[in-house]
């Protein structure tokens, strides 16, 4: 045999092999498995919000109070109704009792530091101390406020927490309640 012929036979048994291994009938079976969907990542649970129903010690609806935890400390929603006009002194109290008629129960201002009273004391103030609620003449109030750094779980404690409001203006400084007067209107905070 000459050396083309060789080269030429060569090729063609080359040639042979590799039409046989693209042959269907070697091929393996077609994989059947299915894939999972990637799992996304979790959106994060909702923030834990606690519901105050507000009453007066004659069992009438005051209105609501709202925590909602936040990175930032607890914000207090408070959507007062059926009050008379004017400001009130309105505070977080360390004890989840509303027994009227003077609401007592709820102890006092929460006040985890040992702090002074008010907003504007200079050795305060407690973590339940906010700004007065402004009360119209519809006697109807809103209040926004944010507990800077603050956890429900420190204010929810073993015997939880209410929400008060007073018949006076709290004054922001005297200790232990601002002179804010009696406590007219409370709900302790439940989770809802």
């Amino acid at each position: 045999m000459t050396p083309i012929h060789t080269l030429f036979g060569a090729t063609i048994l080359a040639g042979a092999s590799l039409l046989a291994g693209c042959s269907n009938d070697t091929q393996p079976a077609a994989d059947t498995t299915e894939v999972a969907a990637p799992q996304q990542p979790a959106t994060g649970t909702p923030p834990m919000t606690l519901t105050a129903m507000l009453k007066t010690a004659d069992g009438m609806d005051a209105g609501t109070a709202t925590a909602t935890e936040r990175d930032d400390g607890i914000a207090i929603t408070v959507t007062a109704t059926n009050m008379t006009a004017g400001e009130r002194g309105i505070h977080v109290h360390t004890t989840g009792k509303c027994e009227g008629p003077k609401f007592e129960s709820a102890g006092g201002h929460w006040n985890p530091t040992g702090a002074q009273h008010g907003l504007s004391n200079p050795q305060g103030q407690h973590h339940g101390d906010m700004p007065n609620l402004t009360v119209p003449s519809d006697g109807s109030g809103k209040l926004d406020y944010v507990i800077r750094d603050a956890q429900i779980a420190e204010m929810q404690d073993a015997d939880g927490a209410a929400l008060v409001i007073h018949a006076k203006f709290d004054d922001q400084m005297t200790d232990p309640s601002g002179n804010s007067g009696d406590r007219i209107a409370c709900g302790v905070f439940t989770r809802g």
